[in-house]
């Protein structure tokens, strides 16, 4: 699923400007934080964010590769932060309701067998058909 994903990334040209663009502008903006910050490297990313910000408007096809890449390593972390984000969800949330309700003897699913009971049918309250029961449900 996640190869599909990434066959079908788009490249457009409109696709490619905005990548530039936007990897440019984080470029020149991290540039500013290292001139603020007196660091030497801050000459690589304002020529890098130059750069892509140029390549956008005049080759954007020399930054397919670039947004290729990226945008897999993004698909990839979103996959992997997906599965710890739910695994973390089922076992801080779900885990300890099931303990505390089985703890508690709860069965909300009736599923205990009672061998004196006749049916498990759960009978229902007859009510007269009201229409407007059936609009605005949700």
């Amino acid at each position: 699923m996640l190869l599909e994903e990434i066959k079908n990334i788009k490249s457009t040209d409109n696709d490619l400007k905005n990548f530039g663009n936007t990897m440019g502008i984080i470029l020149l903006f991290i540039a500013m934080l290292l001139i603020a910050a007196k660091s030497y490297y801050y000459p690589y990313f304002a020529i890098a964010g130059l750069a892509l910000i140029v390549f956008a408007y005049m080759y954007p096809i020399v930054l397919k590769p670039f947004q290729i890449v990226w945008m897999s390593l993004a698909l990839l972390m979103g996959w992997i932060s997906t599965r710890v984000i739910l695994s973390l969800l089922y076992y801080i949330v779900i885990t300890p309701i099931g303990l505390i309700t089985k703890i508690a003897g709860k069965d909300f699913l009736n599923r205990k067998i009672d061998r004196k009971r006749q049916s498990y049918w759960n009978y229902r309250t007859k009510k007269a058909y009201n229409p407007a029961d059936s609009e605005k449900q949700f």
